[in-house]
C-alpha cells in the first residue's frame, strides 16, 4: 500500500492544481472531494475544469499512482485545507467549509503533522481552527504545526504561477513556520516569505482588495467618461503616458472568487476603517447594474426607431476572458438583468468556453453575431476579437476589446 504524504482537502479551481503539482514531485496526494462525481473523474485521470496543461498532469498523477481521489481523507503527514471561503447574504464571511473540513481530519491528526489552510480567510482563521483542532484533541496541544499559505494564482495560468509565484507563509509559531516553509520548498521555485499566521491572511486579502480598488477607480472613469461624452479608452491610454500613472482597463464589474470576495472580509470586521475597500466594492458593483440598464436602454431606443423589439446577443458569461469559470461573474449577472421580466425578448447568449448551462440555452458566437441587432460584449474573450461584424449592427462594448 502507498504512502500517502499529503491530504488536500477540496479538489476544485485550486486544490485540485495543487494536488496534481505535488503528486508530479513523485509525492503521494490523496485528494478529498465532497463531489462523487468529481473523485470519480478525477481518479479516470480527468478533469472537471478547465485549466491550461492541468489535464497532462492529473493524467500523469493518476497513472503513475501518485494522486487518487476520494470522499474521505486518510492520515497523513501533511493536510491542505483548500476549500472555498463564500460570504452570507449580508457579505459576512462564511468559514462554515474551512470549519468542516477542518473537523473531518482532526481524528486523523497525529504529533508533528502538518496543518496548512490555503483558503483565503477572514483574519483570526487559522487560531481559530487551532483552538478548534486542540479542543477535540486537547493532548497534541502545541505538538502540532499550523499554518495560513494562501494562493495567488491567475486562472488561466495556475499551473505555472503554482511554481513560480512567490508565497506567503504564516504559522501560529516559529516552529510552524519552518516546517511549511520546508514543505513548499520540494516545489515551489519562488521565493518563500515567512510572517506569521494573521499577518498571511491579511496580505492575501490586501492583495486582492488592492486590485479591486484600482479596478473601481477604472470603472468610476468609464462612468464619468460616458457623461462627459469622452472616450475612455483613449483617455486612459494617454493618461497612462505619464511615467507614474498605471490606469486599469474598466469593465462591467468585478467577478471571481477572490476580488469581488476578498475585500468584503475585511469590511466585515472593520467597518469604520475601511472606507475606500468598501466604497470600491459599492462601485465595482454598481458598474454591473449600470451596464444592464444600458442595455435595455438600447433596446427601447431600437424598439422605438425600428417599432419591433431588437436581437440581442450577450457575448461571455465567464468572471474574465478566455476561461470557464463564472463565480461572482458580473457578466452573469448582466444576462440575468436584462432577461428579467422579458420573456417576449430574443436573446443569444454566449460562452465559448462552456458547452452547457443550466440555466442559458447557450449559442455559437459567430451565429449570435450573425443573427443580433445589437451586440453586448461583456468579456473580452479571444474569439470576440477576431469577429467580422457588419456596421449595420449595434455594439455595446463594456470591456473594449477593439
Amino acid at each position: 500500500m502507498r504512502e500517502v504524504k499529503v491530504v488536500t482537502v477540496g479538489l476544485g479551481y485550486i486544490g485540485l492544481p495543487t494536488s496534481a503539482l505535488i503528486a508530479q514531485n513523485n509525492i503521494h496526494v490523496h485528494g478529498v472531494d465532497v463531489n462523487q462525481s468529481v473523485v470519480d473523474t478525477i481518479n479516470k485521470g480527468k478533469i472537471h475544469i478547465v485549466e491550461p496543461s492541468l489535464d497532462i498532469a492529473v493524467e500523469q498523477s493518476v497513472k503513475k499512482g501518485f494522486l487518487k481521489a476520494d470522499i474521505k481523507p486518510v492520515k497523513a503527514d501533511t493536510y491542505l485545507i483548500v476549500v472555498p471561503t463564500p460570504f452570507k447574504g449580508n457579505h459576512e464571511p462564511d468559514i462554515s467549509y474551512v470549519e468542516a473540513a477542518t473537523k473531518n481530519i482532526i481524528s486523523l491528526l497525529k504529533e508533528d503533522d502538518l496543518y496548512i489552510i490555503e483558503s483565503t480567510s477572514p483574519i483570526g482563521t487559522t487560531e481559530k481552527m487551532m483552538h478548534l483542532i486542540y479542543s477535540e484533541r486537547p493532548e497534541l496541544k502545541g505538538k502540532l504545526n499550523i499554518a495560513y499559505c494562501p494562493e495567488r494564482v491567475l486562472p488561466g495560468n495556475v499551473m505555472h504561477e503554482l511554481v513560480y509565484n512567490d508565497r506567503v507563509i504564516g504559522g501560529v509559531d516559529e516552529k510552524s513556520t519552518e516546517k511549511a516553509l520546508s514543505f513548499y520548498k520540494q516545489f515551489v521555485k519562488g521565493e518563500l516569505h515567512a510572517t506569521n499566521a494573521r499577518t498571511a491572511e491579511m496580505c492575501k486579502l490586501t492583495e486582492n482588495s488592492s486590485r479591486d480598488v484600482q479596478i473601481a477607480f477604472a470603472n468610476e472613469l468609464s462612468l464619468i467618461c460616458d457623461k462627459a461624452n469622452i472616450n475612455v479608452w483613449e483617455l486612459i491610454k494617454l493618461a497612462n503616458k505619464h511615467p507614474r500613472v498605471n490606469i486599469l482597463q474598466p469593465g462591467c464589474g468585478v467577478g471571481g472568487h477572490c476580488i469581488a470576495v476578498d475585500p468584503y472580509f475585511i469590511v466585515s470586521d472593520y467597518p469604520m476603517e475601511s472606507k475606500i475597500i468598501g466604497t470600491a466594492r459599492e462601485v465595482n458593483n454598481y458598474k454591473s447594474f449600470w451596464c444592464a440598464e444600458k442595455v435595455k436602454t438600447e433596446k427601447l431606443k431600437f424598439e422605438l426607431k425600428h417599432g419591433k423589439k431588437p436581437k440581442i446577443a450577450l457575448m461571455g458569461l465567464a468572471f474574465k476572458p478566455n476561461i470557464d469559470d463564472l463565480r461572482e461573474s458580473p457578466a452573469k449577472y448582466i444576462v440575468n438583468k436584462v432577461l428579467q421580466n422579458d420573456s417576449n425578448g430574443e436573446y443569444f447568449i454566449v460562452e465559448p468556453n462552456i458547452e452547457t448551462h443550466n440555466v442559458f440555452k447557450l449559442t455559437n458566437y459567430k451565429e449570435a453575431a450573425d443573427k443580433a441587432d445589437i451586440i453586448i460584449i461583456l468579456v473580452a474573450h479571444k474569439e470576440f476579437k477576431n469577429l467580422k461584424i457588419t456596421a449595420t449592427k449595434i455594439i455595446l462594448d463594456f470591456c473594449g476589446i477593439d
